[in-house]
């Protein structure tokens, strides 16, 4: 499985190419999306037509939310890296979701959880 972050998101909503013909090598199955990351995307919406445009695009991709298990990593990585790694709050529950589930987080952010030893993440595609 591979969850998609944030910054992958944003260039798939943008329809950079590089990020199109990576998602469409990818099998729908195994592909999903982080909640947090959902609410990211809608934290950046300055309107609500840009709120629901982003809303139907999201609805295809199953959506993962951090169990039990998932938020207590996720707090002790936080209180453990946060000053020394810089690791975010949501940065943390992200990586934790992935982790529970056995997946990879496709990123281009991979300095911000690099904190997380054991995230897998994948760099998808070449940034022009």
């Amino acid at each position: 499985m591979i969850l998609l972050d944030t910054d992958v998101m944003i260039d798939v909503l943008r329809k950079r190419p590089s990020a199109l013909v990576w998602l469409q090598s990818i099998p729908a199955e195994t592909m999903g999306l982080p909640g947090l990351v959902v609410m990211e995307l809608l934290q950046g919406c300055r309107n609500m037509d840009e709120q629901r445009r982003i809303q139907a695009s999201l609805r295809p991709y199953a959506m993962h939310w951090p169990d039990r298990a998932d938020c207590a990593r996720a707090l002790a990585d936080f209180a453990a890296y946060r000053l020394s790694h810089h690791l975010g709050l949501l940065d943390s529950l992200i990586a934790e979701t992935a982790v529970g589930l056995g997946a990879q987080l496709a990123t281009f952010n991979a300095r911000h959880y690099q904190a997380v030893s054991a995230l897998r993440i994948l760099q998808p595609y070449a940034r022009a």
